[in-house]
């Protein structure tokens, strides 16, 4: 699509519609050779991580291998059209397959269908603009939910290194049952799960430390520098591969020490609709019924996707210098899932491990992703026969290595010293993700909302006695507040040794609401019955707007604290225009109206 002459606003606006709306239209007329070649390296890169990581992923989330491979490839197409970052890539992580596993009860058609029915949620977000839901979801939460996940999602790994079958993925009952069976271990599992676990953790920390490219001409050292950063960040597939040689070289022994990962069908999966409904052993589950088992999930799922992309996606561009779109993000996930479902794709989001890995590797757009997709379809159309001998506790370990980052200890200690109160909901997020995850969740964003809205049911009032009893509520003043602001000016003036007047200082007041404006009226009139005045100070021009047009009866108010003391010492029924003259300096400073 050619860009529109400049002399032409109309087609201009149109271009830059279709152009937020598809912003592949953005960097494409600009795309150069020297970019290609970076997208090819770090396309490739990332493919040679996400295949072990699908295969791994999926055991997470309680479906066959294959529908981790399933899910990789849709969301690197997708969001080579309609992603606003360049880093980003789209695939099964480990929180999502976490949730997958608790909303899906590890059934590959409820997998499926929760994946489009996500999708459909998140393309309707995305039209409606309601990305800023996710501003109500606090750090603690997410923090908490993390941590705890990070947890769970390793300690179920345990039993795979271990060889124990049979181990309920109920977190309690797992570490029990774990624990109980101990003595059952199979030797060749172990030995070679903490092998992977000990290379997997060495070629990370390799990483970390690696330098930054030589600038020296010699090729010896170039080369031996690229050989040792391929296999740091290659790290996954090597061990997986390596593995797996060794699981074939025993098969061809005639001896089998470890528990192997078993067929997997080969072939891309076939393009069609979603099942909604399944047929069960003796009846048929209709739609409504799998809905309704996915319960919270349709808002958990969807929700905590966008949020992962998102945090992604900010943290990316901050450090590379662009920006993202975060509506334009929830279409690009929507379509990605609705689009996923018809190659049996459970739900995607963004990965953080993949997307650092895409960074590094200098990606200069999105098109990487292009390349990763297509491994991941070789690999499902020519390579399901070797994943046959990828050892169990291989994948195990390559879980276990990418999550165990994700638990952030010292954000206990951090948030002691910030705020203590956001302690609450980090501790019962963290907690409860161990019961089930939807309760943490949900649990932690009611616990922030309460802690939200406590400072607006109660506000700071500061009430001082100089004569006259003067309250100042140190913020805006909405319908949860007034109770406790009749309270407040009430018990003060009444429990007050000597009858004195009320002034209301409302600086901090920038709106009330119309409950707010009710409870003033009767504190006006309970105050009058008490032979009590009520006058009100500073008032902000929209608040005494409202004041004005709900015609309170004797509503006094002032510009300045020297005006309602002068009234307070006024005699009843003096004139206000004499005794304020400077109060016709605004249009809505009527100084004291009787």
């Amino acid at each position: 699509m050619p860009a529109p002459d400049p002399q032409d606003p109309a087609r201009c606006c149109s271009y830059r519609a279709v152009q937020k709306r598809l912003p592949i239209l953005s960097w494409l007329p600009r795309y150069s050779l020297a970019w290609l070649q970076l997208d090819l390296i770090a396309g490739a890169t990332v493919g040679l991580t996400v295949v072990p990581q699908a295969l791994a992923y999926a055991e997470v989330a309680g479906l066959p291998v294959q529908y981790g491979l399933y899910s990789s490839f849709m969301g690197c197409f997708v969001y080579c059209f309609l992603g606003t970052a360049k880093d980003v890539t789209l695939g099964p992580t480990a929180i999502m397959s976490l949730l997958v596993s608790s909303y899906a009860f590890h059934d590959p058609v409820y997998a499926v269908l929760l994946a489009f029915l996500s999708g459909c949620i998140q393309l309707a977000m995305g039209l409606l603009r309601l990305g800023f839901l996710l501003d109500f979801i606090s750090c603690p939460v997410i923090k908490g939910f993390t941590s705890a996940a990070s947890i769970t999602i390793s300690f179920n790994q345990v039993k795979n290194i271990l060889g124990l079958q049979g181990i309920p993925r109920q977190f309690f009952l797992q570490v029990y049952q774990t624990l109980r069976r101990i003595g059952e271990t199979r030797a060749g599992d172990a030995i070679l799960g903490l092998a992977c676990l000990v290379a997997l953790t060495g070629l990370g920390a390799m990483k970390s430390r690696l330098p930054r490219a030589p600038s020296v001409e010699l090729l010896s050292t170039r080369v031996s520098y690229r050989i040792v950063w391929i296999s740091a960040t290659a790290r996954n597939a090597l061990v997986v591969l390596f593995a797996g040689l060794v699981a074939y070289s025993f098969q061809v022994m005639g001896s089998q020490p470890f528990t192997l990962t078993g067929k997997i069908p080969q072939g891309l999966p076939a393009f069609q609709l979603p099942l909604f409904s399944e047929v069960a052993p003796n009846s048929t589950v209709p739609f409504s019924r799998m809905v309704q088992d996915m319960g919270d999930g349709l808002a958990v799922v969807p929700l905590m996707g966008l949020l992962e992309t998102i945090a992604i996606g900010k943290a990316f561009a901050s450090q590379n210098d662009y920006r993202i779109d975060p509506n334009q993000e929830l279409l690009a996930m929507g379509v990605t899932n609705v689009l996923g479902s018809f190659v049996s794709s459970y739900p995607v989001t963004g990965s953080f491990g993949r997307t650092a890995v895409n960074a590094q590797t200098g990606a200069c757009t999105p098109a990487g992703g292009l390349v990763t997709g297509a491994l991941v379809l070789l690999s499902l159309a020519y390579l399901t026969s070797f994943f046959y001998y990828i050892p169990k506790a291989a994948l195990a370990a390559v879980i276990i290595c990418a999550v165990l980052p994700m638990f952030d200890a010292g954000i206990f200690r951090t948030l002691w010293r910030v705020k203590r109160l956001d302690l609450v909901p980090l501790c019962v997020t963290f907690l409860l993700c161990f019961w089930e995850i939807q309760y943490g969740i949900v649990a932690g964003v009611l616990v922030s909302g309460v802690l939200l809205l406590y400072p607006i049911a109660r506000p700071p009032i500061k009430v001082s006695d100089r004569g006259e009893l003067l309250v100042q509520p140190g913020s805006s003043l909405h319908f949860p507040a007034i109770e406790y602001l009749r309270d407040t000016v009430c018990g003060r003036a009444l429990a007050a040794s000597s009858p004195c007047s009320v002034i209301l200082d409302c600086r901090h007041v920038s709106s009330i609401d119309y409950t707010v404006v009710v409870g003033l009226a009767d504190v006006l009139r309970e105050l009058r019955k008490r032979g009590l005045s009520l006058t009100f100070r500073g008032l902000q021009d929209d608040v005494l707007q409202a004041l004005l047009s709900a015609g309170l009866e004797e509503f006094q108010h002032f510009t300045s604290w020297q005006e309602a003391e002068q009234c307070g010492e006024a005699e009843p029924g003096s004139s206000w225009a004499l005794l304020f003259p400077c109060a016709e300096r605004s249009p809505l400073a009527t100084g004291c109206i009787q």
